[in-house]
């Protein structure tokens, strides 16, 4: 059974063997057992303290020790500008994308979507797929470009980590932060999922306002894994991505050696299971932002680089109320996607796997038949049961990629979803 540790960015201290945690400067020249110590910043070293990321590491070898990066081939990946074709304004969905035949890990099997900002001022987000059928075998991969959110659909991960093991599941997720080195393992056949890249402010909680203190997600929830090493030399490979492209480099040894580390810059994962939705018992609709888990933030408060946002079983409960999903036109982007069952504005057509973006101002809302059904649905408590969507909103134009245009799994008919609305107008 894999060990956690609980809470949001505590300042957490852990090691596999006992002693090798130094406490205070109690060596005054090496660190205990023969480690080299390394400070890991996620932060700029002078930012406020209780915005300050960094962990320091005791391991076997620093992470310095590796053969020269040369690129290598991207497949599908992209990165900024995400400029492969003119933007749209249309209304997008897509089918699951395939698993492929081949013997296929998490790196080869990545698939850029849509994404925006820039990588070099550290605005921005991208949406990926990934799908695997095979382990990461002698392979280790980090990203030095942004964090990485993992929202799995199908099959179960291990993510060792050089900080420790995270076992994550669909109707979980995960989070490793910017340049820390992993590996993914599959427990099941294949795997398939959804990956937010952040370039911007790291993900954290939301403020509550009025909400108050007990609502959406609760920082006891969130899981960071103990210090778990592995003292392995071999002929293994490091995958860097790194301004958009990627890198492989030579490694004589498996990078996840960290016996001991403390610090609050550590991966984590999160049960959405546990996640405390708000929700309206007067009249619809809240705004969805009230089913936020994790923010980036911009420097214009309010206004997120890219909120992660889920949809999950909840009931509805309301009076005198407009029952059905409404209409919208939003500033913020939105991409969006489903783990589990249907989402209530779209029963049909958007499935576990797929994904639908909804650009600024592009208009969106629920289909004509669940607008009708919802229309003349009884007034009484309702649950939604066995579903799980989320939503990546972001401030910025999301941009798709000439795969995600082209592929045979885009839905070029989304938009007929609404030929059935019809004018009902009756000034009479």
């Amino acid at each position: 059974m894999t060990d956690y540790q609980s809470g949001f960015a505590n300042e957490f201290a852990t090691e596999s063997i006992p002693g090798a945690l130094p406490i205070g400067q109690n060596a005054p020249q090496a660190a205990p057992l023969g480690l080299y110590a390394e400070q890991l910043s996620g932060t700029a070293f002078t930012m406020p303290r209780t915005a300050n990321r960094r962990s320091w590491l005791y391991r076997i070898r620093p992470a310095v020790k590796h053969g020269p990066f040369e690129p290598v081939p991207t497949g599908l990946v992209r990165g900024t500008p995400f400029d492969e074709l003119p933007p749209s304004p249309n209304q997008l969905r897509w089918d699951p994308v395939a698993i492929p035949s081949e013997a296929t890990d998490f790196i080869d099997g990545l698939v850029t979507i849509c994404g925006n900002g820039d990588i070099n001022t550290f605005a921005g987000m991208a949406a990926h797929v990934y799908r695997a059928n095979r382990s990461m075998n002698g392979r280790f991969f980090y990203d030095a470009d942004g964090e990485l959110l993992f929202v799995p659909e199908m099959g179960r991960l291990r993510l060792a980590t050089e900080l420790g093991v995270l076992d994550v599941a669909p109707g979980e997720i995960a989070v490793i932060p910017r340049g820390v080195r992993f590996r993914v393992e599959l427990f099941d056949a294949t795997a398939r999922g959804y990956l937010c890249e952040n370039f911007g402010a790291l993900f954290r909680p939301p403020d509550l306002g009025p909400i108050g203190a007990n609502g959406l997600a609760s920082s006891r929830d969130f899981l960071t894994p103990v210090a778990a090493f592995e003292d392995r030399d071999g002929d293994f490979e490091l995958v860097a991505k790194y301004q958009g492209a990627l890198f492989s480099a030579p490694i004589d040894h498996s990078p996840l050696d960290v016996v001991a580390w403390h610090g609050n810059y550590a991966p984590y994962k999160y049960d959405l299971g546990r996640f405390n939705t708000i929700n309206s018992v007067s009249f619809d609709h809240p705004d969805p932002s009230i089913f936020t888990v994790l923010t980036s933030p911009t420097d214009t408060p309010g206004t997120a680089n890219v909120d992660f946002v889920i949809f999950p079983p909840r009931w509805m409960v309301a009076e005198h109320t407009f029952r059905p999903p409404y209409f919208h036109r939003n500033v913020m982007s939105e991409y969006m996607g489903l783990v589990l069952g249907k989402y209530d504005a779209k029963e049909e057509g958007f499935v576990p796997g797929g994904a639908s973006l909804h650009n600024c101002m592009s208009g969106h809302g629920p289909d004509a038949e669940t607008f009708a059904q919802a229309s003349t649905a009884t007034l009484e408590p309702q649950r939604y049961r066995d579903t799980l969507a989320f939503m990546f909103e972001t401030r910025f134009a999301l941009k798709p990629t000439k795969f995600a245009m082209e592929t045979e799994h885009r839905q070029r008919e989304y938009f007929r979803c609404w030929d059935g609305l019809k004018k009902n107008f009756d000034p009479r």
